[in-house]
């Protein structure tokens, strides 16, 4: 396969085959692994594969439609408790998503990442439908599910946005 960095794409469109709990063991596990500032780990996650919720979600979230389809979705939460350094949390958050993007492509997994935070109606909104308590930020939303669709790898650098050693 590929170097699953540059063949991660944007998936909107899933087959109907669901996921194994190994899939989902190994996409928590590689969104653990994430690097965070002073280890903090400051992040929480919400599994959500029941269908009732799923299809409860683009109430909430208007880009949201192709979780009528996906099996599964992983929501990225901060936890407000654990932050050492004021404002780091989301840069926690953001390496953790990215790691369960890059992971979910490894393994054939499509997904697509949601952004949640910093819109109050989605992160509202999120917060209500899976019970996501005070003091815990909701981050960003990946759905994921095997692929019905099929896009080209990433390719080249667009070097007018590439400078060296000053701008």
């Amino acid at each position: 396969m590929m170097d699953p960095v540059l063949s991660r794409r944007s998936i909107r469109s899933f087959a109907k085959d669901g996921l194994t709990s190994e899939d989902r063991e190994a996409l928590l596990s590689a969104a653990m692994a994430a690097p965070s500032a002073m280890n903090t780990r400051s992040w929480h996650f919400v599994w959500i594969d029941d269908r009732m919720l799923l299809d409860a979600v683009p109430k909430v979230h208007p880009y949201s439609r192709m979780i009528r389809q996906a099996p599964a979705a992983l929501l990225v939460c901060a936890d407000m408790a654990s932050e050492e350094r004021e404002g780091y949390w989301a840069q926690n958050c953001s390496a953790a998503t990215q790691n369960i993007l890059i992971a979910a492509t490894q393994r054939g997994i499509g997904s697509v990442w949601l952004g949640v935070y910093p819109n109050e109606d989605r992160m509202k909104g999120l917060r209500e439908l899976v019970g996501v308590p005070e003091g815990f930020i909701p981050f960003s939303l990946v759905v994921l599910g095997y692929p019905a669709e099929k896009k080209d790898p990433h390719t080249g650098i667009d070097v007018a946005k590439v400078h060296y050693n000053s701008w």
